[in-house]
């Protein structure tokens, strides 16, 4: 009787550690330390920018901007409320290896979905819908768009698909300087080391509206391309239909616009009435 009744006892232990692992964090996206489906977990990972004003910042401990509080509405969908939100930094150049082993469940972080990083990743969304453009300095009358760039010196950020973008259409043309954030960019174009930076249009607006940037460059206002803004998730997931459902939620109940509003105020940007807001992709 000893031996069966060990037996029976090893038996559900292994049972409970089977469900446990079969839990998992592949609910949430399959990485970090999110478990269980709808907030059965602890916490769950999200990757922003931390630089981006208006869209991904961080003020020491408060985190704010348009990505942010899209990913909040989602997380809350999802069933995990604020203080169960772990931000993590997610630099262009480290997106799609970040969700690969786990940092971060999902990444909020201006992403644009493109084919190419739907080969390593899979996407939610798209939430947002931005154009790629160019901020000069305030008194800069040359640069009016992608056409003038020729033989000037343009930053943008390593890895992101505005750099790509330069490589791949206007290489012949301009000189690429490419460094790790936006802020570095703009941070060259006031001392004169570059002649512009691009990225979308809504990233640079919130960097030309904040105080050091004020008055010293602003935005040339003629977008050159379409930037879908998913959520980036690892391919191995089954949340991407719970996401698309919330991110209709947002805009259904108005809270989109009220975040957009909000995030953007004071920068004088509007974003495309045409493109936005956007209708959410089937998952693949």
């Amino acid at each position: 009787m000893r031996t069966r009744h060990m037996g029976a006892a090893t038996l559900a232990a292994l049972t409970a550690l089977t469900l446990a692992a079969c839990g998992g964090s592949s609910d949430v996206g399959g990485g970090g330390d999110a478990t269980g489906d709808s907030g059965g977990g602890d916490s769950i990972k999200i990757g922003i920018k931390f630089d981006q004003p208006g869209l991904g910042y961080q003020d020491g401990s408060d985190y704010t901007g348009f990505d942010t509080d899209v990913a909040r509405y989602v997380a809350d969908k999802l069933g995990y409320s604020e203080d169960q939100i772990q931000w993590v930094e997610a630099p262009s150049a480290n997106r799609e290896t970040m969700l690969q082993t786990g940092q971060v469940d999902m990444i909020f972080a201006t992403y644009s979905i493109t084919d190419e990083r739907k080969e390593q990743v899979a996407f939610a969304g798209p939430y947002f819908v931005a154009g790629q453009d160019l901020l000069v300095a305030q008194d800069n009358t040359d640069i009016t768009g992608p056409e003038s760039l020729k033989g000037k010196n343009l930053c943008s950020v390593t890895g992101s698909t505005s750099a790509q973008r330069i490589k791949d259409e206007y290489a012949a043309d301009v000189q690429l300087v490419e460094r790790p954030s936006y802020v570095e960019c703009v941070t060259a174009l006031t001392a004169g080391q570059v002649d512009a930076v691009t990225t979308d249009d809504i990233i640079l607006a919130g960097l030309a509206a904040q105080p050091a940037n004020k008055g010293k460059v602003k935005v040339v206002g003629n977008p050159f391309s379409e930037e879908n803004y998913g959520v980036g998730l690892p391919k191995d997931n089954d949340t991407c239909s719970k996401i698309n459902d919330a991110i209709q939620s947002m805009i259904d109940d108005g809270s989109w616009e009220k975040a957009v509003t909000s995030n953007t105020e004071g920068t004088g940007y509007t974003p495309n009435a045409d493109l936005n807001p956007p209708t959410p992709e089937p998952c693949a």
